[in-house]
């Protein structure tokens, strides 16, 4: 059986990101492999980022993906301050918020 994906267009963009970023979090965390954290992280910030690169270009993509590699990175940092969840959620906020205001408001708007 082939994999199909979506067109990349169509993908909403700011639940990957969540996934990416807070279920990769809690998988690591769950399971102590922390690989398996990475791999869902990369997984889900690759197919946003077919979905950018369609939707709004190299620029867009090149943007929404640092934010979303920033986001992973400073949470760390973060967590030492305000705790792992607090700084999960709030790197997971604002990289989704961006996501959707960039990327994906466009294309919903466009398709109701």
């Amino acid at each position: 059986m082939p994999l199909s994906l979506k067109p990349a267009a169509s993908v909403i963009t700011a639940p990957l990101v969540v996934l990416g970023l807070a279920g990769g979090y809690l998988i690591a965390r769950e399971t102590g492999v922390r690989p398996m954290g990475g791999f869902l992280l990369g997984a889900a910030g690759l197919v946003a980022g077919r979905t950018w690169l369609a939707r709004g270009g190299p620029v867009e993509a090149g943007g929404l993906g640092a934010l979303y590699l920033l986001a992973f990175g400073v949470s760390h940092p973060l967590a030492k301050q305000i705790g792992a969840w607090p700084s999960v959620a709030v790197v997971t906020a604002v990289a989704a918020g961006a996501a959707y205001a960039v990327s994906d408001r466009r294309a919903i708007a466009k398709s109701e």
